[in-house]
């Protein structure tokens, strides 16, 4: 590969914390979701004062137990997809990534299975 910031032209948010839930990484698709929050200058920054306590735990459990989460939402009128998975370093779980994008209204479904 010879783009080392391929993230940076995907059309989805991808945000990377570490075990702490400190953000370490924001591709500019985060950058720009996040800008009413501070944008890039949420990097070094912990991600929990911005969920509310249950979420902070759901978080902390998913890490704690190296299990994925994904569910959609809607916000400001459009439909995403949310998938959040644990990262590892040296076979532990060193933080999560989250990556968040759009759900076209109409989105062909295609049986792999026939």
């Amino acid at each position: 590969m010879t783009n080392a910031n391929w993230s940076d032209y995907m059309d989805a948010a991808i945000t990377v914390c570490d075990a702490d839930g400190v953000i370490i990484y924001m591709n500019e698709a985060s950058q720009r979701g996040f800008e009413k929050d501070g944008g890039k200058d949420l990097i070094g920054k912990s991600i929990f004062p911005c969920h509310n306590p249950e979420s902070e735990q759901k978080i902390l459990q998913l890490m704690a137990e190296g299990k994925t989460n994904i569910y959609t939402i809607q916000k400001k009128g459009r439909r995403k997809l949310i998938y959040q998975a644990p990262i590892y370093e040296n076979g532990k779980t060193s933080g999560m990534v989250e990556i968040s994008f759009v759900i076209p209204d109409e989105m062909p479904h295609h049986n792999r299975d026939a």
